[in-house]
């Protein structure tokens, strides 16, 4: 994934040093020699992590970071701070004044690109949150985003899962009381622990006995009700390479051992503010959405909210030079089932395949009802492999199990799909739309139930 990275440092040899690295990633990079240049810029242009250093003349990064931080236009812009302070106090500090991370000088690379790969996978996913927030109320997202300075970080419910029962119990003494603490020493039942219960972050051990910590991150994360519960890492310096894979996996932070009590309670308390803070922009949506964008069958949005969001995400797209897919599906053989079996089972039918449709797509993704039988799925910053596999998860989980929805009856349901993606600054909702059309109908053509990509 691309993204725009501000680096803020006085010093140009650093400076050139952090550029060359995130450069070499793929990276567009922008450069600040000041907190007031910096601030500018992000005031005035679409930044998507600051790189912030701390000692620098005028005004510091503690400062920098506190403005950006109470400011309504850039507050949810990630900030990873970089110094050659290295004693726990500057670290919380930074922490406290609402950073979202920190890195000591010499930075290191693995550390470095780990956590600019997690801040900025989370500013994706808030982008799109506040975006749809934009698209059916904008007074709800002035709202929601003037919701983070009053959203407390204290009652966390926190679950450890750590199979060395006594350094579990010294974790949980330094967040208790402030957070409720549960400890699971069984990794084996961490899907079971989570299910139904209402966890606001899991810290996992990557010193597990007899147990892949990836494995355990990776369940929780294929859970509907957890797939967006922040994990951090408890990781030792050998760690480093699977934690990086870690962060591939989803997983939004970690912290080495020894664990200092105060860091701890910094990233703990930043993790569950913005897991806070994205529940309350979710729920803004719920909340605020008219009844004409959604639909009454199955629950999503309808094609008049899909056709002005469509709008937005492509002018967004092709503005900042990001992929874009877009997926029409079409239920198969669906007038046989109404003609069948009634409109009714026909409408069970719709309902069950939204809910498979939502379950089985990205967090980012926006699935929408198009008409009829058939369907619509937006997905951003997302490349043909990506949308392939999307697509690919889609068609499976409507194939492989039958749809219980007529009485003892269960039907076989299968699902054609035609996939296109943003390929130029000509591209128009409606090209798009016709491009993805057209592979559908190829779909039908070459037999059904498969997933056909446009040949343009």
């Amino acid at each position: 994934m691309t993204a725009r990275v501000l680096i803020v440092d006085d010093i140009p040899t650093n400076v050139r040093l952090l550029e060359a690295r995130l450069t070499a990633e793929y990276y567009d990079v922008v450069t600040a020699s000041s907190g007031p240049q910096a601030l500018e810029i992000c005031q005035t242009s679409d930044v998507d992590i600051v790189l912030l250093d701390v000692m620098m003349p005028d005004m510091d990064g503690f400062e920098v970071c506190r403005r950006l931080k109470s400011n309504v236009r850039t507050q949810h812009v990630p900030v990873l701070m970089i110094t050659a302070l290295d004693q726990p106090s500057d670290r919380v500090k930074g922490l406290e004044v609402g950073a979202d991370d920190f890195l000591t000088k010499p930075v290191d690379d693995v550390q470095l690109m780990a956590r600019v790969k997690s801040l900025v996978r989370l500013k994706s996913l808030t982008d799109e949150l506040r975006a749809r927030a934009t698209t059916g109320q904008q007074i709800a997202v002035e709202d929601a985003l003037r919701a983070m300075d009053k959203i407390s970080t204290a009652g966390g419910s926190i679950l450890i899962v750590d199979t060395d029962e006594r350094h579990a119990e010294r974790i949980r003494n330094y967040l208790t009381p402030e957070h409720s603490v549960d400890i699971l020493t069984q990794p084996a039942d961490a899907v079971f622990q989570v299910t139904g219960a209402n966890y606001e972050l899991a810290l996992v051990a990557m010193s597990l006995t007899d147990f892949d910590p990836l494995r355990v991150c990776s369940q929780i994360r294929t859970l509907e009700n957890t797939r967006t519960l922040p994990i951090i890492l408890i990781a030792d310096e050998a760690d480093k390479p699977r934690v990086v894979r870690a962060l591939d996996l989803g997983v939004n932070d970690f912290i080495s051992r020894p664990v200092e009590r105060n860091e701890l309670a910094a990233r703990v308390r930043t993790q569950i503010r913005r897991y806070r803070y994205a529940m309350e922009l979710r729920q803004s949506v719920n909340n605020t959405m008219a009844l004409a964008v959604t639909d009454d069958m199955t629950g999503l949005y309808n094609r008049r909210y899909f056709d002005r969001h469509l709008g937005v995400m492509l002018g967004k797209a092709q503005t900042q030079d990001r992929d874009m897919a877009l997926m029409i599906l079409d239920i198969d053989h669906f007038k046989a089932v109404n003609d069948t079996y009634g409109h009714d089972i026909g409408d069970a039918v719709l309902r069950e395949f939204a809910t498979r449709l939502k379950r089985n797509i990205r967090g980012v993704d926006l699935a929408c009802r198009f008409g009829g039988e058939e369907f619509v799925v937006l997905m951003p910053d997302t490349d043909f492999g990506q949308a392939e596999l999307v697509a690919e998860r889609v068609r499976q989980s409507i194939a492989e199990k039958v749809f219980e929805v007529n009485a003892g009856r269960p039907l076989s349901v299968t699902v054609s799909a035609g996939v296109t993606l943003n390929e130029s600054a000509a591209d128009t909702p409606e090209s798009l739309i016709k491009r993805a059309d057209v592979a559908l109908y190829r779909a039908k053509r070459e037999g059904r139930n498969r997933v056909v990509f446009d040949a343009a």
